[in-house]
C-alpha cells in the first residue's frame, strides 16, 4: 500500500470503521502525488461532524471522575481530539508530498498511533456507557491547525503545542483515574503519553532543522505561533511536567520560558499598564511643559511596573516597557502568585491584538500619556465591559484640589470639617498662610504632587522670604497648591473604592500606610480585620467615637458618587481616599477624614490586593506589609540571584533587584 492510499483513506472516509482501520505498519511513500487543497472538514459520518465555530464540547469537572458517565464524557471529548490528529496527520502526508522523506515517515507512524488512541478511547467509552457521537464533538484543532502553509506549521502547531500540552494533561489524568479506581483508562493515558513523548521529539527534530539559524527554540517558537495561539497553549490544564518534556528533547531554556508564560484560556483579558508618574503628567500639561521624567521618575515606573500583578487577573495581560527575566517569573509563582500574560511595548505592534478581543484596559490613571499609549486599542475592547479606552480625566482629577472639593462636600453635609484650603495665586495663598500661622506650623502641598512629593512645611517663626520662591515655581508648575494647618500624624490609613459604569461606589477594603515625618510614603500594612492590630486608644477613637467603618464604608462613597457626577461622570476605575489620625496640642487625637483623594490605582490598593492573593492563603491572623525600598538600601540576601531564602522567610521581592535601577517593592507576611 501507498502511504498516500493511507492518508486518504483516513482523511475521507465517511465511516468509522474505514478511518479506524489501522494502516499497515509497511507501506511506499514512492508516489506521494501531488498537494491537496485544503477541505473545509475531513470525512465523518453524519454523528461524528463537528459543530460550528465557538461552540464547545462538554467537559466534565475532575471532581465527578468517579461516575461513569462522567468519564465517558471526558473519554469523548479526548477521543475525538485523538481522531482530529489523526485526520491532521493524513492532511499533512497529502497536502506536502514534498516534504522530506524521514519527516513523512514519522508523520505516517505518528498517525497509525493516533488510531490506536482512539480505539482505545472507544473501547473505554463503551464501558462507561457512551457512544461515540451522542454529545457534540468541536472542530477547534481543525481550525487552527488545517490552514497550515508549510510543515513547520504543522510542527509548531500540533506537535509542539497541543500535543505538548497533552504531556501534562495525560499524565495527571492517568494518576486521578488510578486514584478512582479506573485502573483501565488510566493504562490508556498511560500508553498515550509514552507516545506524545516521540510525538513532541518528532516535531523538536524537525523545528530545530527548520527554524531561522542563531534563534533559540523559545524565540524561533514564539515567532512561529499566531494568535489565538500562543506559547502558553503549550502547557496543558494540569501540573507543568518539566519531565516529560525533557524526554522529549526540550532545552533547559525552552522549559523554563515555557512554565511562567500565560495567556488567557477563555476569559477575555483585561490590558493593565503601570503609568506611576500620571500627577507630573498632568503638572506638565496643565503648565504648558513637555514632561521629561527625571532619572528618578524613570526608575519608579521601570522598577514598578509589575506591581501590576497585584491587581490582574491570571487570565489578564500586563503591558511593560522590558520583559522580566524568566528566573524572576519563577520565584514569584512559586511564591504563590498566578502570572498574568507579558506583552512588552517593543512587542505590541507585532502582537496580533487586532484579532483579539479585550475585556477592558486598566492603567494606573487615565492622564495623557496612559490615553494616547492606549487609544489604538480602542475597537478592540469589548462594547459591554466598564473599562473602556478614554480620553485623559480632567486635571483636577490629579490634583489636591478634589480631596478639597471632597471635604467641601462632607462639610455641607455635616459629615466633616474642611482641613485645607486650595489656593491658585500668591496672593490667595500668603494669606491663607498667615491666617493658618497664628494657630501653628503650615503644610503646602504642590497641586500634583504625589506620595509625599511637592510639600513644604512653614514654621510660625519662619520668615515669609523663605517660601516664597517655591510658592512662585509651584503655581507656575502646578497651577494651585493647598494650604492646610501641620498635624502631628498618629496614624496615616486609606480606604479603597471602585467606581462602577453605572456611577457607583463600591467599598474595596482599608490599609493602614507608613510614612515617614514628612508625608512620604514608605509601606502598608494590611490586616484581615482593618484596625485589629491598632492600640487600644485608636480602636476607641475610631470604632466607638468617630464610627470610623460607617463613615468610609458607608458615607463617604455616597458623597463620592455626587462629586464624580460634577466632575468626572464617565469615569469608571479605582479611588483611594487617605485619612489621618492625629494629636493636639492638649494631648488628645483628632481625625482629619480626608488628607488626599487618589482618582487612580494606589498602593494601598497594591498592598490589599497582594493580601488577598498571598497573604490570606496562609490562614494567619498576622498582618502583611508591603513596602519600597531603595536599591541601595536593600538587605544582602535580597540581592541573592536565588532569593529562595527570601521567600522562605516570607519576604517577596515583587520586582527583581538585580535588573532593578532603584526601588525594589517587596511584600512580607
Amino acid at each position: 500500500m501507498q502511504m498516500r492510499e493511507a492518508a486518504e483513506r483516513l482523511l475521507f472516509s465517511s465511516t468509522l470503521e474505514e478511518k479506524l482501520a489501522l494502516a499497515p505498519e509497511s507501506v511506499s511513500d514512492d508516489s506521494p502525488g501531488s498537494a491537496i487543497l485544503l477541505p473545509d472538514a475531513p470525512g465523518r459520518p453524519d454523528e461524528l461532524r463537528m459543530v460550528s465555530k465557538g461552540v464547545r464540547a462538554d467537559f466534565p469537572g475532575v471532581n465527578r471522575l468517579d461516575d461513569d458517565r462522567e468519564r465517558g464524557k471526558m473519554l469523548h471529548f479526548l477521543a475525538n481530539h485523538e481522531l482530529l490528529a489523526a485526520e491532521l496527520m493524513a492532511l499533512v502526508l497529502l497536502k506536502f508530498p514534498d516534504a522530506p522523506k524521514d519527516y513523512r515517515a514519522g508523520v505516517y507512524e505518528a498517525m497509525r498511533e493516533e488510531q490506536m488512541h482512539t480505539l482505545m478511547y472507544l473501547r473505554r467509552m463503551k464501558d462507561c456507557g457512551i457512544h461515540f457521537g451522542e454529545l457534540p464533538l468541536n472542530d477547534y484543532f481543525w481550525r487552527l491547525i488545517a490552514p497550515m502553509e508549510t510543515p513547520m506549521d504543522f510542527v509548531t502547531r500540533l506537535n509542539l503545542t497541543f500535543e505538548q500540552a497533552n504531556l501534562d494533561f495525560s499524565k495527571h489524568y492517568a494518576q486521578l483515574f488510578r486514584q478512582v479506581g479506573d485502573t483501565g483508562t488510566a493504562a490508556v493515558l498511560e500508553k498515550i503519553y509514552q507516545d506524545e513523548i516521540g510525538h513532541v521529539g518528532h516535531g523538536v527534530k524537525w523545528f530545530r532543522k527548520w527554524k531561522a539559524e542563531g534563534e533559540t527554540d523559545w524565540q524561533a517558537f514564539g515567532k512561529s505561533l499566531t494568535f489565538p495561539l500562543a506559547p502558553a497553549k503549550a502547557k496543558g490544564i494540569a501540573p507543568f511536567n518539566a519531565e516529560g518534556r525533557r524526554l522529549a528533547g526540550l532545552d533547559e531554556d525552552f522549559i523554563s520560558h515555557l512554565e511562567v508564560s500565560e495567556q488567557s484560556r477563555g476569559r477575555t483579558p483585561v490590558l493593565h499598564w503601570f503609568n506611576a508618574n500620571a500627577e507630573s503628567q498632568v503638572a506638565a500639561a496643565v503648565s504648558g511643559r513637555r514632561f521629561d521624567a527625571n532619572k528618578m521618575e524613570l526608575a519608579l515606573e521601570e522598577d514598578l511596573e509589575m506591581l501590576a500583578i497585584a491587581w490582574c487577573r491570571k487570565d489578564d495581560i500586563v503591558l511593560l516597557r522590558r520583559r522580566p527575566e524568566k528566573e524572576h517569573l519563577v520565584r514569584l509563582k512559586e511564591a504563590g502568585l498566578n502570572l498574568p500574560e507579558v506583552v512588552t511595548l517593543d512587542e505590541m505592534d507585532g502582537h496580533d491584538f487586532t484579532s483579539r478581543r479585550l475585556g477592558g484596559v486598566r492603567p494606573w490613571a487615565w492622564s495623557p500619556d496612559a490615553a494616547k499609549l492606549l487609544r489604538p486599542l480602542t475597537n478592540r475592547v469589548s462594547s459591554n465591559v466598564p473599562w473602556q479606552c478614554r480620553e485623559p480625566l480632567p486635571a483636577i482629577c490629579f490634583s489636591k484640589e478634589i480631596g478639597n472639593r471632597l471635604e467641601e462636600l462632607l462639610e455641607q453635609d455635616g459629615l466633616a470639617e474642611r482641613g485645607g484650603v486650595f489656593c491658585r495665586n500668591l496672593e490667595t495663598a500668603t494669606a491663607e498662610i498667615a491666617i493658618r500661622l497664628r494657630e501653628g506650623d503650615v503644610l503646602l502641598k504642590a497641586a500634583h504632587a504625589c506620595a509625599g512629593r511637592g510639600h513644604r512645611k512653614v514654621l510660625q517663626n519662619e520668615p515669609q522670604s523663605e517660601h516664597l520662591l517655591w510658592i512662585e515655581k509651584i503655581l507656575k508648575n502646578h497651577g494651585g497648591l493647598v494650604v492646610e494647618p501641620w498635624l502631628d500624624r498618629v496614624l496615616d490609613f486609606s480606604s479603597l473604592y471602585e467606581i462602577g459604569a453605572a456611577g457607583e461606589v463600591k467599598w474595596i477594603g482599608m490599609t493602614c500606610m507608613e510614612n515617614d515625618a514628612h508625608g512620604r510614603f514608605l509601606g502598608t500594612v494590611v490586616n484581615a480585620k482593618w484596625g485589629s492590630d491598632l492600640d487600644s486608644e485608636l480602636r476607641e477613637f475610631l470604632f466607638r467615637e468617630c464610627k470610623a467603618n460607617a463613615f468610609y464604608r458607608q458615607q463617604i462613597p455616597v458623597v463620592l458618587q455626587k462629586l464624580f457626577t460634577e466632575i468626572a461622570p464617565d469615569y469608571t476605575g479605582p479611588v483611594g481616599v487617605d485619612a489621618m489620625v492625629f494629636r493636639k496640642p492638649d494631648g488628645t487625637i483628632g481625625l482629619r477624614h480626608v488628607v488626599e483623594l487618589n482618582v487612580r490605582m494606589t498602593m494601598g490598593r497594591v498592598a490589599l490586593e497582594l493580601f488577598r492573593k498571598l497573604h490570606l492563603q496562609s490562614d494567619s491572623s498576622q498582618p502583611g506589609r508591603f513596602r519600597i525600598l531603595r536599591k541601595n538600601n536593600l538587605p544582602k540576601e535580597l540581592l541573592s540571584p536565588a532569593c529562595s531564602q527570601v521567600i522562605n522567610n516570607a519576604i517577596i521581592p515583587l520586582n527583581d533587584p538585580a535588573t532593578a535601577k532603584a526601588f525594589v517593592a517587596v511584600w512580607e507576611s
